[in-house]
């Protein structure tokens, strides 16, 4: 019984009339064909398939390519467009022409009523992929697994969320001063001077004014050489200074520090928290992972937990997504928590969709591509890692190039900033010529004043200049820190 009451009450939702409003479409076709300019004051967002009337849909279309090529949209000019024996809701093409401009709505209301059927429009789709999410979850096919249905509904929705939006469009320049002037201002007032987001490391943020909203940054560098490590504390730091006001219309501002959210495409969210945490309660990982630890370290490890448990850094621990699944997962952490910076790590382990499948080249051009858009829609940075080629390898000099970049036309062009980790410590420990010799001794001295030391080369900047920062790095801890002023390495330009 009660399951022929819910088929019951299944078929009568079924039955139920989409939500429209077919007297607020005809007041607005009727507007727009009394003054044609009203049509740019809907034109920007409402299109033909968001009115409900078929008629409607059509005769909408017809106005807005006669507006478009200069001419008058009138019932006279329209009705050339309908054979003579057209009937629409019982009448004449002309006759309800006629009656839609005698019924028409205000112009000062003609962007209101645009709206509502826009919404209505929204409303109905959302139906639809209601409809389509049930009937597939009933009969979908034994290789889609759930996941994928769920990522095709979620980028659907996306899809609908961000089609027809209004607030695109141009922008006065001189509203685009004030954004400016406003960009300085807060520079101005905020501790360091930064126009963006600080890294939490001084001669960085010197360097780059720190990490600017929409810019996409690469981080590369070879194995061993520390990029997961500056991009994670980068991420603590920025997470641990957040500070935030409500405004009065109930939202949320970042005034410090930010939101993060970070895609660990290759270590698991508690590898990443046992590298944060080594960092912050100075106790190396390695020791943390063993539990080879002193009732006293454990007590710190307990301590800073603590403060950890507050910090707005969230990650994504899912390997090998696809760069449309990251969009989707950004937008809805943006939406539900706020979100100021975007950590992926790393590139070379996202996927494209399956037309640039087997094509890795047009693969990574879709994943960057997508990068940079995400930033630029979320107006975010975007701090994405990146392999090197094995090409450093075989240079003398193995300081990193644009051209090690994998992949790297696409990397390069899409990236507003381009930076290399380099450690010479790494390197020279690895050339140790026999004991007891005068190379070894040599050896030993390059070794110890490289030691600690660490460099973030600045390749590219869109914005800025390029160079190179120095920065201390404790490799038992996997921390950067800034280096002191008198332990800086000479410039190898000088």
């Amino acid at each position: 019984m009660k399951g022929k009451l819910q088929s019951v009450e299944t078929e009568e939702a079924i039955q139920r009339l989409a939500p429209h409003n077919a007297e607020a479409e005809r007041q607005l076709l009727g507007a727009i064909l009394i003054n044609n300019e009203t049509y740019y004051r809907v034109s920007d967002f409402l299109e033909p398939f968001h009115f409900f009337v078929p008629p409607h849909q059509d005769i909408y279309e017809k106005i807005g390519q006669l507006i478009r090529a200069g001419k008058t949209a009138s019932p006279i000019t329209l009705k050339t467009f309908y054979p003579a024996d057209t009937k629409i809701a019982d009448l004449s093409a002309t006759q309800f022409l006629l009656r839609l401009a005698a019924d028409a709505a205000s112009v000062i209301n003609a962007e209101d009523y645009g709206r509502s059927i826009y919404d209505l429009a929204l409303r109905r789709n959302l139906i639809r992929i209601g409809e389509d999410m049930v009937n597939i979850a009933y009969d979908a096919p034994i290789d889609v697994p759930p996941t994928q249905q769920i990522d095709d509904a979620e980028r659907r929705l996306f899809e609908l969320a961000e089609t027809g939006r209004q607030e695109g469009g141009f922008v006065s320049f001189g509203d685009a001063l004030t954004e400016t002037i406003e960009m300085a201002h807060a520079a101005w007032n905020r501790e360091g001077a930064l126009s963006g987001i600080s890294t939490g490391l001084r001669d960085l943020d010197k360097l780059m004014g720190g990490l600017q909203h929409s810019d996409l940054i690469v981080l590369a560098g070879r194995p061993a050489m520390g990029k997961t490590s500056l991009v994670t504390n980068i991420a603590y730091n920025i997470a641990e200074a957040y500070q935030a006001e409500e405004l009065p219309d109930g939202s949320i501002k970042t005034t410090n520090g930010g939101v993060v959210g970070f895609f660990s495409l290759e270590m698991s969210a508690e590898q990443l928290a046992t590298r944060i945490i080594s960092e912050q309660a100075e106790i190396s990982s390695s020791k943390i992972r063993r539990g080879d630890i002193t009732e006293q370290e454990f007590e710190k490890l307990a301590a800073c937990s603590q403060i950890m448990q507050t910090v707005p850094l969230h990650v994504d621990q899912t390997g090998g997504i696809s760069i449309a699944s990251l969009v989707a997962r950004a937008r809805r952490l943006k939406r539900q928590r706020g979100l100021d910076l975007i950590v992926v790590d790393y590139i070379q382990l996202l996927s494209g969709t399956s037309k640039t499948a087997g094509n890795r080249v047009q693969e990574i051009t879709e994943i960057t591509t997508g990068l940079k858009a995400l930033a630029k829609e979320l107006n975010v940075p975007i701090i994405a890692l990146s392999q090197l080629s094995r090409q450093v390898e075989s240079r003398d000099d193995k300081r990193p190039q644009l051209s090690d970049l994998r992949e790297s036309g696409s990397i390069e062009q899409d990236a507003d900033v381009v930076m290399f980790v380099y450690r010479d410590e790494y390197y020279i420990g690895k050339t140790e010529p026999e004991e007891g010799t005068p190379e070894h001794e040599v050896w030993r001295d390059k070794l110890e004043r490289a030691k600690g030391k660490a460099e973030v080369i600045i390749a590219k900047q869109r914005h800025g200049p390029t160079g190179t920062v120095n920065l201390h790095f404790e490799g038992q801890y996997t921390r950067f820190s800034d280096l002191a002023q008198d332990d800086y390495m000479p410039d190898r330009h000088e």
